[in-house]
């Protein structure tokens, strides 16, 4: 492995700042998959239940908002497809009313594409389905390299995990891409009290510690490091004031870390942390204030039964 390699690069500079940080991508290999498999499913993570409710209720209103035809051909691109849970009820839909389209789950995970077409494929066997694995702001260019119309879907409040100036810049270079009229199905966790949003991030088997901890175990098996996971602990942040939840993995004492790859030590305080995640909460106005000059206009608003959850169609003016 050479300082290339993204993700030595990348922790390589994350753990040589102060604050030391590294990017959620590399939460998500194999282990980190099935973890989060096990966090949607928790009882405190109400993210995945919520957006369920109305992706499995209102998959008819979604279409319908889409505005497009069901004699034209369209692609139907969703980003950061995960386990397609979710999107099954819209597909469903869509197939049953005879849609022409073509289904393009993108993710980062190989892992997780895998899982989602084998998914789709067994659901719907007449599905049209084309696979895509890269990073989103890497892989936008050729997923518009077709002349078909498009509807885009980022569902799950991903959005959230970008800090604010990162997530315009990403709706803008969507809009960017979208001709008139294009819809993009965004899905945004809404600003709620600590009591709700903290337990999410914290629930009490110790998941979402578990999943935040395997990032370490990922660094020693991958890169050769020698982390002793029982020199740090899970620890999440929330007020309703900031409105955005944080994880950091927070050190329990004074010690080094050595990376072979890299031939170099890392030391670390008592109570240092690595910033991890951010999982930033909305309301109209915060998504409002990212949309501004992007030329996408707030159209439609799906709410689940609890309020605690939205899935907006913006529409490119």
């Amino acid at each position: 492995m050479t300082e290339n390699d993204p993700f030595l690069r990348d922790v390589k500079a994350g753990l040589s700042q102060n604050p030391k940080c590294i990017s959620s991508h590399y939460f998500y290999d194999k282990a980190g998959d099935e973890l989060f498999q096990q966090i949607m499913e928790m009882p405190e993570y109400y993210l995945t239940n919520a957006e369920l409710e109305i992706f499995s209720q209102q998959s008819e209103a979604i279409i319908q908002s889409f505005e497009i035809s069901n004699t034209e051909e369209f692609e139907l691109i969703e980003l950061g497809a995960g386990d397609g849970k979710k999107t099954q009820y819209l597909l469903q839909t869509l197939l049953e009313k005879n849609f022409k389209f073509k289904y393009i789950p993108v993710d980062i995970s190989k892992n997780s594409l895998s899982v989602i077409t084998e998914r789709m494929q067994n659901l719907f066997p007449n599905l049209k389905c084309d696979p895509k694995q890269g990073d989103y702001f890497q892989v936008l260019d050729q997923l518009f390299s077709s002349d078909k119309p498009k509807v885009i879907l980022f569902i799950g409040s991903s959005l959230g995990n970008m800090p604010d100036g990162i997530a315009a810049q990403f709706l803008h270079k969507i809009a960017a891409h979208l001709k008139k009229n294009e819809k993009l199905l965004l899905g945004l966790d809404l600003l709620k009290s600590k009591d709700i949003v903290l337990p999410a991030y914290d629930d009490a088997s110790g998941i979402t510690s578990a999943f935040n901890l395997n990032l370490l175990r990922r660094i020693n098996r991958e890169l050769g490091a020698d982390f002793d996971l029982e020199n740090f602990e899970h620890a999440p942040e929330y007020t309703e004031k900031e409105g955005i939840a944080k994880s950091y993995l927070r050190s329990k004492k004074k010690h080094s870390v050595f990376i072979k790859e890299l031939e170099q030590y890392f030391d670390f305080e008592e109570n240092e942390t690595i910033h991890t995640e951010i999982s930033r909460k909305y309301t109209d106005e915060i998504l409002q204030n990212l949309l501004k000059d992007s030329q996408l206009e707030i159209t439609r608003k799906f709410l689940d039964s609890k309020n605690f959850f939205a899935d907006y169609i913006l529409t490119k003016k």
